[in-house]
């Protein structure tokens, strides 16, 4: 069974606000656990919404995609997704 990632440059072309808001669900985590909070645009930003206001975030991480979790592999065909670092954690998403 061959598998044909489509690559999404998601610096180029930021999800938006649902799509973002589906990723974290698909996840299963909340909008604030997509978030590098080492990335220096994390850390120096002066517009960072409060991290637990979903809407107020998922506005800012369209705006500011570079503090996004890379990458988000996703399974369409079973709505499941997973961060792939370490690559290891992509297996269990794609697994036999």
């Amino acid at each position: 069974m061959g598998i044909e990632p489509k690559i999404v440059e998601y610096l180029k072309q930021p999800p938006g606000v649902t799509q973002l808001k589906r990723l974290a669900a698909m996840l299963g985590m909340p909008l604030a656990g997509l978030l590098r909070k080492g990335e220096s645009e994390f850390v120096d930003a002066d517009d960072l919404p409060p991290l637990d206001d979903e809407v107020a975030l998922a506005a800012w991480l369209q705006r500011h995609p570079v503090v996004l979790q890379r990458p988000i592999v996703v399974d369409e065909a079973s709505g499941r997704a997973i961060i792939g670092r370490p690559p290891d954690n992509v297996a269990t998403l794609i697994g036999p």
